[in-house]
């Protein structure tokens, strides 16, 4: 009897947990793609407005926006690029690839392609990145996007034009110059053209031809179909471009006429740009014998470089956060859906014969409690790692603090030659203090060993001639860091980095002529990257 009506309270609470449970996943399954629709709309006035959009899609994502992670990633891309998250804005581009070949989204795909070779060779001069040219046009293909090829070609206009050879660049482009007038659905390739021939003929010393494709571009500036930021900011490259020249042939006024244009722009500038144009204006009032507003001029662009120093080290800590806080919350969905699904079959299995199977019925209600506490103490493991890991950032941003007092105090210095001292002084002891920063927690390895542990499992098992420095380089790369980024997170110089990147790939003994270090660790450890 009293096995009965245990039998009778346990089948009325598990219905209703059933119950529950339907409501729950029919919510689950609500329509959140309307929040990237949203996100799409505001992403050309408010980059704040669309992220909120993003950011209310609940994690995982695979469960709210299937079909659709390409576009929520490639959203991602732009918000970073505007905020000047790089870091964040290459791994968001590698995502956006990753889903864009899965759900065969190949416009999308192209696009990502063509970010990531930016990414490589712009930012690093890395030569392997026009494959990602070849799969762009590729991707274009396959989804019959007319104009890809033009967005491939423009890129290797602007790769030449990057490298100083202005003329192979007006070549590339006055041969299909006619085909970008000619598509007025997006003047974008007009204009960027028109910049890029404007500024060749600058730095050719061809004044009339820059002036001829300068008012061509200036035509477009209230073309609809041209996004406001990119003209403007286009602009105030050809402004600072023009200055530079005029400094060059020693032709001061004009330099600062050109100057005082741009700074009405400076919002608009790119990090290029915008160093370009501090260190300008500091040598052109140094040239005038002006040294405090010389010096001015150079504390902004000193603050200016610390920021984006800052903003790199911040980006490194928050995407390992990101990964730690996905992994974790991965967790609880599985484990939520590991219990519903038990839950069900439980019920059913109960309704049928539970006066037969009632003992071992309460046997698997003991293992999952016991499961459960298990998870429950791997899960309190994590948050006391992320806890370390915000002890060190921290560290660091008390360390910056420091570093820029330092900086305002040497800048007040009037005696030139006591400041230069305090400048070599200064520049001796920061690597010195920056690593006893770095090291004031425990063993690096270790504890991104801990919150990666699948990774250096398989590294190690696959390769265990590599000692641990190697394999936290190797960790780094397998999520999407360039070795500047590297060299700032472990400080480290660049070459170190570049030197033992070298050492690495003699010893994984991959074939170098087909495949990169990077694509070698992807390709191996895919599996592990979450």
């Amino acid at each position: 009897m009293l096995i009965n009506n245990f039998s009778l309270k346990t089948v009325c609470i598990y219905t209703y947990f059933f119950a529950f449970c339907l409501l729950g996943f029919s919510q689950k399954n609500g329509d959140y793609y309307r929040f990237i629709d949203s996100a799409d709309f505001y992403i050309d006035t408010s980059s704040d407005k669309a992220l909120a959009f993003l950011d209310s899609i609940p994690i995982p994502l695979e469960d709210y926006v299937s079909g659709r992670l390409a576009e929520y990633y490639a959203l991602k891309v732009l918000i970073h690029d505007d905020f000047k998250e790089y870091s964040k804005m290459h791994q968001s581009n590698i995502l956006t690839l990753k889903y864009a070949q899965k759900e065969k989204a190949y416009k999308l795909a192209g696009q990502a392609s063509i970010d990531l070779f930016s990414d490589l060779y712009f930012v690093n001069g890395d030569t392997t990145a026009f494959k990602y040219l070849e799969k762009a046009k590729a991707y274009y293909q396959k989804c019959n996007y007319s104009y890809g090829h033009m967005e491939v070609e423009q890129m290797y206009a602007y790769a030449k034009f990057l490298d100083g050879d202005y003329e192979a660049c007006n070549s590339l482009l006055l041969e299909h110059l006619d085909a970008y007038r000619n598509h007025t659905e997006d003047a974008y390739f007009n204009m960027f053209a028109a910049y890029m021939l404007t500024s060749n003929y600058i730095y050719l010393d061809n004044f009339k031809d820059a002036h001829k494709y300068f008012k061509e571009f200036m035509t477009l500036k209230k073309n609809q179909t041209i996004a406001k930021f990119n003209h403007l900011s286009f602009e105030s490259a050809i402004h600072v471009t023009l200055a530079d020249i005029h400094f060059y042939n020693k032709q001061i006024d004009s330099t600062f006429y050109y100057l005082q244009k741009s700074t009405k722009l400076t919002e608009y500038m790119g990090e290029d740009v915008l160093t370009n144009y501090y260190d300008l204006y500091a040598n052109v009032y140094k040239e005038l014998g002006n040294f405090d507003a010389s010096r001015s001029y150079m504390d902004s662009l000193m603050v200016f470089k610390d920021k984006i120093y800052k903003n790199n080290i911040n980006a490194s800590f928050q995407i390992n956060k990101s990964l730690l806080k996905a992994e974790s919350n991965l967790k609880l969905e599985k484990e939520k859906k590991f219990f519903s699904i038990v839950v069900v079959v439980v019920l059913v299995f109960i309704l049928a014969v539970l006066s037969v199977f009632y003992f071992i019925f309460y046997r698997k209600q003991k293992i999952k409690i016991d499961d459960f506490n298990n998870k429950a103490s791997n899960f309190s493991y994590l948050k006391s790692n992320n806890e370390k890991l915000a002890v060190k950032v921290q560290g660091l941003e008390d360390y910056i603090n420091n570093l820029k007092k330092e900086v305002k105090e040497i800048a007040t210095i009037d005696d030139a030659s006591n400041q230069r001292e305090r400048i070599k002084s200064f520049y001796k002891n920061l690597h010195q203090k920056s690593t006893t920063i770095l090291n004031k927690s425990e063993n690096h390895l270790e504890l991104v060993n801990d919150l990666n542990v699948e990774f250096f499992k398989l590294i190690q098992e696959h390769h265990p001639e590599l000692n641990k420095s190697e394999t936290i380089i190797c960790y780094y790369l397998f999520i999407g860091f360039n070795n500047k980024e590297i060299a700032v997170f472990l400080n480290a110089s660049l070459r170190s980095i570049e030197s033992k990147r070298y050492r690495i790939s003699k010893k994984l003994n991959f074939n170098k002529q087909e495949t990169t270090l990077v694509e070698y660790l992807n390709q191996t450890f895919r599996a592990t990257k979450k």
